[in-house]
């Protein structure tokens, strides 16, 4: 599963792209998503500065798993509902690692999101490296 995520986004940033390309104008943009990768974002910026990259720690991850119904719908109407949760939990601690590697590899920071920080909190920190990069 986690090969196969991996191996898609490549296609699905394409679309990401074109999405994006309709609301730039020639005014800088902050995008986040799952398929936003470091590998992916680093050659279309002038500095890889100008990019963090937000990786949930498994202790975040599980509480949005207890506390967010989007969450647990992911598995509903399979057959075996824990077994589907194992796999997508697992899927998703390869695809954070996989993002880590990516972002440090290309030196891009990367912020981990472990729920210390409330999303004011979150916002100030990652407003805070732009404002020192840009």
């Amino acid at each position: 599963m986690a090969a196969e995520t991996l191996a898609g986004f490549p296609r699905r940033f394409e679309w990401v792209l074109d999405d994006l390309s309709a609301l730039v104008c020639g005014r800088r943009v902050v995008a986040e998503g799952w398929g936003l990768r470091a590998e992916l974002v680093a050659p279309l910026v002038e500095s890889v500065r100008q990019m963090v990259v937000l990786v949930p720690t498994p202790e975040f991850r599980a509480h949005q798993i207890t506390r967010l119904p989007r969450a647990s719908a992911a598995v509903a109407g399979v057959s075996d509902p824990a077994l589907a949760h194992r796999h997508r939990w697992e899927r998703d601690e390869l695809v954070a690692a996989d993002a880590v590697v990516q972002a440090e590899r290309l030196d891009v920071r990367v912020i981990r999101v472990d729920g210390s920080l409330d999303g004011e909190g979150l916002t100030d920190l990652v407003a805070d490296h732009f404002a020192a990069y840009l």
